[in-house]
């Protein structure tokens, strides 16, 4: 099957049983284009409003509830030379005593060599003349429909996907959503060119991508909440708020995942967890907060 392009003429600031704008197959593979967080597209051209405008929704053929929507991103191509951030620190991840110090709130622009696979600050402070970060990328917010008809803001997420903001929704992950709607209804966009944990400035370096994917459609697979796979480790995210609330999510879908497809019963999977499990905090700028309960594929080899 050869890779279909897609370039979107519309952009959606939910995520939402809306009017696909294109149909895949089963096993499809795709290149879709995708505009920065505010809008911004290849050209420096202005698309569509804040906040985090997705390209979708695309019908999956053969997915109907109660299946899970497997997603591959096979690569990920910035497409223009400039991108850009937030700083200072959000207010909420300092103390609060300390935050009423930091400086203005401002958006900042950083140069992006593709070639070298590197950014820099345009405009740096003199301490970080010299400092740089390596091309890293990942999709900050995408999902599927919602349950229950909803249209939800891409400023959040949930059980569906979302505005998840996890550094390891990158090239060579296969992601995996719960069908809530016929057709999952995929959305995708938020493209970062690199992100720490927590999203803790509001943003990773924003900027527009070409995006790669296979998706496919496992039917009958039922999950509640959003899982990844890279070559070393499985995870799961929660999304919610407080932060506790997430991260229950995620260790729940956690066992679940070991019951179902390693058959684990839960005191098994919590010695296994207990001692091996790592989280990572993915997103603590958002209205959800999301969190991620990883564990490296070698634990799971040692299995009888």
């Amino acid at each position: 099957m050869t890779t279909r392009r897609f370039a979107p003429e519309i952009f959606h600031n939910v995520l939402g049983a809306l009017e696909p704008v294109a149909r895949f197959a089963n096993g499809e593979r795709v290149i879709v284009e995708t505009v920065d967080a505010w809008g911004f597209d290849k050209s420096g051209v202005r698309r569509q409003t804040p906040p985090n405008p997705m390209s979708g929704p695309f019908y999956i053929e053969d997915a109907e509830p109660g299946d899970t929507l497997a997603v591959r991103i096979e690569a990920m191509t910035a497409n223009r030379d400039e991108g850009w951030t937030f700083g200072p620190a959000a207010t909420n991840v300092v103390d609060p005593a300390y935050a009423a110090s930091l400086p203005k709130r401002e958006r900042v622009l950083w140069r992006l060599d593709r070639e070298a696979g590197t950014a820099r600050l345009i405009d740096p402070p003199a301490a970080l003349a010299r400092f740089e970060v390596a091309f890293a990328p990942m999709l900050g917010c995408f999902g599927v429909a919602p349950p229950l008809g909803q249209a939800i803001s891409t400023a959040t997420s949930g059980a569906y996907g979302g505005n998840m903001d996890y550094r390891r929704f990158g090239p060579g992950t296969t992601a995996y959503f719960p069908v809530f709607a016929p057709g999952a209804l995929l959305f995708l966009g938020d493209g970062h060119f690199c992100q720490g944990d927590g999203e803790i400035v509001g943003t990773g370096i924003e900027t527009s991508f070409e995006v790669e994917l296979t998706v496919t459609v496992q039917k009958g697979r039922k999950i509640g909440w959003p899982r990844g796979e890279t070559r070393d480790c499985l995870f799961t995210l929660g999304n919610a708020r407080p932060l506790d609330q997430a991260l229950q999510h995620a260790t729940t879908e956690m066992i679940a995942w070991l019951g179902q497809e390693f058959g684990l019963d839960p005191l098994a999977a919590s010695h296994l967890l207990g001692q091996t499990v790592r989280y990572d905090v993915a997103n603590v700028f958002n209205p959800a907060y999301s969190v991620a309960c990883r564990l490296h594929k070698s634990v799971l080899a040692a299995l009888a």
